[in-house]
């Protein structure tokens, strides 16, 4: 079964703002790193449920799962939910940067 997949306005302003962040320093890799980006996003719609879940899904009303992408220092965990026959990209975060807590959520 092949699954759609939605990412959020949040995860695009997170998509976003990393590439910027890039492409200020190096345009060739940010230019590789969100084609990278978005052909791992791809990879969710056949068996998304391979990937495990994040260490936030105790904290949301729903299973959230977990797709690492990058590598060394620039490895990012997209955060994702499967409601049916949908993948929604919730979150997309550095791994370096600390876990989202329940406070988190209620700012966003």
């Amino acid at each position: 079964m092949a699954f759609l997949v939605e990412i959020t306005p949040i995860a695009e302003s997170q998509i976003e703002q990393a590439y910027q962040w890039y492409r200020d320093r190096n345009p060739e890799f940010a230019d590789r790193w969100f084609r990278g980006m978005m052909n791992a996003i791809a990879t969710l719609q056949e068996k998304p449920r391979r990937c495990g879940l994040a260490i936030e899904s105790e904290i949301f009303s729903e299973e959230v799962r977990q797709l690492l992408h990058g590598k060394a220092k620039n490895i990012y965990r997209i955060l994702f939910a499967i409601r049916e026959s949908t993948v929604y990209v919730l979150y997309v975060r550095h791994i370096f940067q600390a876990p989202l807590t329940a406070s988190d959520l209620e700012k966003i």
